[in-house]
């Protein structure tokens, strides 16, 4: 902790700030050329990864290998310097976000705030992992009522994708992201197991602190005080099991909206199979552009099954990546989409892909990697994902190199080898109207 209290050196950086902005201010014709790649470093222990376009704001985030493939057991507090309270209005007064969020490998804290700014957050989130508090009566009032609001909310569409997933991987990555109002919690989840877990998850060997938008002189300087107070290790350990595809069939009756998940061995964090994600492209989506149908198989197939509505994506892991085809919407619509995505992958097989597809498919990779990163913050946790599992942050240059060179016959062969292996096939909602795997031709 520095010697003043965080609140007034907030209140004297919102001060400083019209000053500063002055002469960091720059015109539109200046616009600055970003570092693509995050650099990795090593801070006091601490796994660190940045990179610095000289922009007025900043994303820094704490990734802690504690997503719900690390869950030993089904299922923002006070800390000991501050309540949460405080951490919200001191937050606000510097104009600051912060969130909390976790996906199947990865716990995340990030926040975003103006550049100036990087002292205060660093410390924030250094003392979140290593002194929040874990009261009973908090767990209960606050986190209970979480889990449930958040249980309300899970639709066909996302219990159909970690079906996909429970059959492609069972155990780890086949964990859900968040249980069902089925699911048994209640022996298990307390505030004693969640302290437990965050034990196991918060101690230098297991973080990484990865920053967009900051220097790593700027990160050095205030990581190292920060976070010295973060356990070097664990005397417990995480289920690190390596994860396996095995490929199979879940159909789970439900009301309301119907939802099938195609799903297919993907490509892992780092692995240089550029051709999957062009498959990606090829396969689509919604359009992109209004009231054009798109190019891509999936559109057509959509566009022609009104009620249905269907998308391709590649969710890449550090050890394993499943190509998922999501489909969702009217019972029927659902189906007859299914059984297109399955022509459609069988069509490219078959070498049907032309050159004019192929150039869009390859256009809409690259602008998939360069944006994903921009818009939805993907970059950090898979930067961070990258250093925990032993290896480096994408080289975008690189990568996009590789997706130029994506040919039509290496399109052929990708998709000749996912239909002849193992499908990985989830059915919700209307088991009467939904097909079966074999129904579409798929070995599971």
């Amino acid at each position: 902790m520095i010697s003043r209290s965080a609140l007034t050196r907030g209140s004297q950086l919102a001060l400083r700030r019209p000053a500063a902005a002055k002469t960091a201010q720059r015109g539109f014709a200046a616009a600055a050329s970003p570092a693509a790649s995050y650099e990795p470093t090593t801070i006091a222990g601490v796994k660190v990864a940045s990179r610095d376009d000289s922009g007025p704001t900043t994303r820094l985030a704490v990734v802690a290998k504690a997503g719900t493939r690390y869950e030993p057991l089904p299922g923002l507090t006070n800390t000991n310097k501050r309540t949460a309270l405080r951490i919200v209005r001191e937050s606000e007064l510097l104009g600051g976000q912060l969130q909390a969020y976790h996906t199947r490998e990865a716990l995340v804290l990030q926040a975003s705030f103006l550049r100036e700014d990087l002292p205060y957050f660093t410390e924030l989130l250094a003392e979140v992992i290593s002194e929040t508090k874990y009261t009973t009566h908090e767990f209960h009032e606050l986190v209970e009522n979480c889990i449930h609001a958040k249980q309300a909310k899970l639709d066909s569409a996302a219990i159909a994708l970690d079906a996909a997933h429970n059959v492609a991987f069972h155990n780890g990555l086949g964990s859900p992201l968040y249980p069902t109002v089925d699911t048994p919690t209640s022996s298990y989840l307390n505030e004693n197991s969640v302290a437990a877990f965050a034990h196991l998850a918060y101690n230098k060997a297991n973080i990484a602190v990865v920053a967009d938008g900051a220097s790593q002189a700027g990160l050095e300087k205030w990581v190292e005080p920060f976070f010295k107070g973060v356990p070097a290790t664990s005397s417990g350990n995480l289920n690190t099991a390596s994860s396996k595809y095995f490929g199979g069939e879940q159909r789970v009756a439900k009301n309301g909206k119907n939802a099938i998940v195609i799903g297919f061995p993907g490509a892992a964090l780092g692995a240089s199979q550029p051709e999957t994600s062009v498959l990606v492209g090829l396969l689509g989506g919604a359009s992109n552009i209004k009231w054009s149908p798109g190019f891509s198989l999936l559109c057509k197939a959509t566009a022609a099954n009104p009620g249905a509505e269907a998308f391709a994506t590649n969710y890449a892991y550090s050890d394993a990546g499943l190509l998922a085809i999501q489909i969702s919407g009217k019972g029927a619509a659902v189906g007859k989409v299914a059984v297109e995505a399955v022509k459609g992958l069988k069509a490219i097989a078959d070498g049907g892909v032309s050159k004019e597809d192929l150039t869009k498919a390859i256009a809409k990779a690259k602008f998939n990697l360069l944006s994903a990163s921009e818009v939805s913050g993907t970059g950090l946790v898979h930067a961070g994902a990258n250093l925990l599992a032993g290896g480096q942050p994408l080289q975008v240059a690189e990568t996009l190199k590789a997706l130029e060179g994506v040919t039509a016959e290496a399109l052929q062969a990708a998709a000749k080898k996912l239909l002849e292996g193992k499908a990985s096939v989830s059915a919700v909602g209307d088991l009467h109207v939904l097909p079966y795997a074999e129904d579409l031709g798929l070995h599971v």
